[in-house]
C-alpha cells in the first residue's frame, strides 16, 4: 500500500477513533453518574441502618423495662393476694369473737374489776365471800380478754386494709407505667418498621443503580477493545509510512551518491581537484 493510501487509512481510522472515544467518554460519564447515585444511596442506607440499630436498642431497652415492671406487678399482686387472705382469715377469726362480745364496754368491765379488787383488798371478807368476788373478777377478766382480742384483731384489720391500699396503689401505678412503656415501645416499633421498609427501598434502588453501572461498564469494554484495535492499525500504518519514507530517503541518498560519484569520476578524468565529499564517496566505493 502506498504512502498516500496509508495516510488515507490513518485519517479514516482517526475519525472512527474520535467517534469511539466520544462514545466511550459519554458512557464513562454515565457510569460515573450512576456510581455517584449508587454511592449516595449506599451512604444514606448506612445512616438508616445506624438509625434502625438505635431504634432496636431503644425498643429492647423499653421491653426489658416492661418485663421488669411486669415482674414487679406480679410480685405486688402476690403480696395483695397474701394480704387479702390474711384479711379474710382475720374476719373469720373475728366472727365468733363478735358473737361473744360482752354487752358492756371495756371501760365499764375494767372499772368493775378495779372496784372488786379494791373491795377484796380493803374490806374484811369471809373466805366464801372472797372466793365469790375472785370468781367475779375472773369472769370479768374473761370478758375483758374478749374485748381486747377483738380490739387487737380490729387494729390488725385496719393495718392490713391500709397495707392493701398501698399495694393496690403501687399495682395501679406499675400498671400505668407498663401501659406507658408499651405505648412507647409500639411507637418505636412502628417507626422501626417504616425505617426498615425505607432501607429496603433504598437498597433496591442502590442495587439497581449498581446493575446499570455494571451494564454501562460492559458497554465500554467492546468500545475500548475497538479503540485498541484501531490504535494498533494506526500504529502499523504509521510504521509502513515510516518504512516507505525511509526507503525513499535511502533511494534519494543513493541517487545523490551516484550523481556525486559520476561527477567525481568525470573530474578525475579531466584531472580536476575533488571536493572532500566527492573524495569520500569514491573512497567508500573503492574508486579513490
Amino acid at each position: 500500500m502506498s504512502q498516500s493510501e496509508n495516510a488515507q487509512q490513518i485519517e479514516a481510522l482517526t475519525k472512527k477513533l474520535s467517534v469511539l472515544k466520544n462514545q466511550k467518554s459519554v458512557l464513562e460519564a454515565e457510569a460515573k453518574s450512576l456510581a455517584g447515585k449508587r454511592d449516595e444511596l449506599n451512604h444514606k442506607l448506612k445512616d438508616l441502618r445506624s438509625e434502625i440499630l438505635r431504634l432496636k436498642n431503644a425498643r429492647d431497652e423499653i421491653n426489658a423495662k416492661i418485663k421488669e415492671l411486669k415482674q414487679q406487678r406480679s410480685q405486688i399482686k402476690s403480696e395483695i393476694a397474701q394480704k387479702a387472705t390474711e384479711l379474710k382469715n382475720l374476719r373469720k377469726e373475728l366472727e365468733p369473737l363478735a358473737k361473744k362480745k360482752p354487752v358492756r364496754s371495756l371501760k365499764a368491765l375494767e372499772k368493775d374489776v378495779e372496784s372488786i379488787e379494791w373491795k377484796i383488798q380493803t374490806t374484811p371478807l369471809s373466805l366464801q365471800e372472797e372466793k365469790k368476788l375472785v370468781e367475779q373478777v375472773k369472769e370479768l377478766e374473761s370478758q375483758i380478754s374478749v374485748h381486747k382480742k377483738i380490739e387487737q384483731l380490729n387494729q390488725k384489720r385496719i393495718e392490713l386494709k391500709a397495707e392493701l391500699k398501698v399495694l393496690q396503689a403501687r399495682a395501679e401505678l406499675c400498671h400505668k407505667s407498663i401501659m406507658e412503656q408499651v405505648e412507647k415501645s409500639q411507637q418505636i416499633h412502628e417507626e422501626l418498621l417504616k425505617k426498615i421498609e425505607e432501607a429496603k427501598k433504598i437498597k433496591d434502588e442502590a442495587d439497581n443503580f449498581h446493575k446499570l453501572y455494571l451494564q454501562t461498564r460492559d458497554k465500554i469494554k467492546p468500545i475500548q477493545a475497538e479503540i485498541a484495535k484501531i490504535l494498533d492499525k494506526i500504529r502499523r500504518f504509521k510504521e509502513e509510512i515510516s518504512t516507505e519514507e525511509e526507503k525513499k530517503r535511502k533511494e534519494a541518498e543513493e541517487k545523490l551518491l551516484e550523481s556525486i560519484e559520476k561527477l567525481a569520476v568525470e573530474k578525475l578524468k579531466r584531472g580536476e581537484k575533488l571536493t572532500w565529499e566527492e573524495f569520500k564517496v569514491l573512497a567508500e566505493k573503492g574508486l579513490a
